[in-house]
């Protein structure tokens, strides 16, 4: 049997600890190769550089929101294709499908359960979790 390819995730986010917490469930839970950035800067290198499946992107950065990253990220024929998942204390981005309005697929509200992160992104992106860790999310403890 053929093992499918990992999934490459780019997550852009501020706070070291979201990243780490982020990085450790994706890699443990679902096997997929997670790159990481603490700025929207970093984050636009990157995505050019790695063309990730995904970008899980923080909504609220210093110097470049997401929401312009967004922007930036959609204006080049490199990374425009990209879907982006917001992950963001922002209620209102998470509350009625707001996110779709600016250009994401979908949006996960922190604090974030840490054993569903992989099914909420999974389900966002219409990715299959067959054969990864994450059917048994409920056996891990982070």
């Amino acid at each position: 049997m053929i093992k499918p390819v990992a999934k490459r995730v780019l997550c852009i986010d501020d706070e070291p600890n979201i990243l780490f917490i982020v990085k450790t469930c994706l890699q443990t839970l679902a096997g997929w190769e997670v790159e990481v950035a603490t700025s929207g800067t970093e984050g636009l290198l990157k995505a050019q550089e790695l063309k990730p499946d995904a970008i899980l992107l923080d909504v609220i950065m210093p110097e470049m929101d997401g929401l312009f990253y967004l922007q930036q990220l959609r204006l080049n024929d490199k990374t425009q294709g990209i879907p982006v998942v917001f992950l963001t204390f922002n209620q209102s981005v998470t509350e009625g499908h707001q996110f779709l309005g600016l250009g994401a697929v979908g949006a996960i509200a922190k604090p974030f359960n840490s054993l569903t992160l992989v099914s909420q992104i999974a389900k966002f992106l219409n990715w299959n979790l067959e054969g990864s860790n994450a059917l048994n999310e409920k056996s891990y403890t982070l």
